[in-house]
């Protein structure tokens, strides 16, 4: 086994309660869609629990999606089963329900009253209704009114940032990581690089992993498609236990070398040239699904189900 810590000082799990949404955000990590109504039932989120108080170093539950909201009554008990667990919880929104403060407060109370310790709303650009801009506004101040701890995920859409050094690279600013939609939707007319040159993951510690996303088909992330194992088939301190970074299929090589490394490890041509080490991280497992079914999953999130179409 390796020395690494694994998955061992695991503390959080981050429900993505549905991949239900109100948009199709061409960013989006996990093809998010109004088509969607894969969604977690009440006794799988019971279940999470009971397999989570399984795990001591687990202490926080994120409700996330999709949109969480869009299954309000399951939002709300989940919660309140998590917290009468002893587990903090926070939410991640769109904040499509806060027409107005009015309204916000009016979604926003019973989960303050269940003691939320965050809630974070994406207000930018790429989010906001333009014929009702102020909807993550409203739910601040609503919050803000609660005394709930509240705030705010800001990206933009991708653009070209000059390098500061002569003859340097240019950067992508925007904050957007090319996996997903966004591989697919967002990269026409940006700059690439080399595929030898991609030869680290700078986005996920897969040696010592502290939150895991797991959706209502069980699957655990680590990143948004890759997978050490499915709750609901093997219980999560089990996978916790076997976890070794160094042995996956898919982390290993990446960890030995970055996306290129598990493009040549498995001979896999994903192209030439990528926006970014995300990028070709996601196109290089997409062509591995078939492969390692129990590792690279669900098929949805790389855009592979028609519930994944705009």
């Amino acid at each position: 086994m390796s020395a690494d810590p694994g998955m061992k000082n695991l503390r959080g799990l981050h429900l993505l309660l549905t991949y239900g949404c109100t948009s199709a955000c061409d960013h989006c990590f996990v093809y998010g869609s109004p088509r969607s109504d894969v969604v977690f039932t009440i006794a799988q989120v019971k279940e999470l629990i009971r397999q989570a108080r399984e795990v001591p170093s687990i202490t926080t539950f994120y409700f996330e999606g999709g949109e969480p909201f869009l299954y309000y009554a399951l939002l709300v008990e989940g919660i309140r089963l998590a917290r009468a667990a002893g587990y903090d919880c926070g939410i991640v929104s769109n904040a499509f329900w806060a027409v107005s403060v009015e309204d916000a407060l009016l979604y926003l109370r019973p989960l303050a009253e269940l003691g939320i310790v965050d809630l974070s709303l994406s207000d930018d650009e790429l989010h906001r209704d333009p014929d009702s801009p102020y909807r993550a506004e409203n739910a601040r101040i609503a919050a803000e009114k609660l005394g709930m701890p509240v705030g705010k995920i800001c990206l933009e859409p991708p653009h070209v940032v000059k390098s500061d050094k002569r003859g340097g690279e240019p950067i992508i600013g925007g904050g957007i990581l090319f996996k997903g939609r966004a591989a697919d939707n967002l990269t026409a007319d940006l700059p690439t690089k080399p595929a030898g040159l991609f030869t680290e993951c700078y986005e996920e510690d897969f040696r010592d992993v502290r939150r895991v996303h797991v959706d209502p088909f069980g699957w655990t992330h680590i990143c948004q498609g890759i997978t050490p194992g499915n709750l609901f088939e093997k219980p999560l301190k089990e996978i916790i236990a076997d976890y070794d970074p160094q042995q996956e299929p898919i982390i290993g090589p990446i960890l030995r070398g970055g996306p290129i490394a598990l493009a040549r490890e498995y001979s896999v041509d994903a192209g030439e040239r990528f926006v970014d080490a995300c990028q070709m991280c996601f196109l290089t497992r997409r062509a591995l699904l078939d492969r390692f079914p129990n590792k690279i999953a669900p098929r949805r999130v790389y855009g592979l189900t028609p519930d994944a179409k705009q």
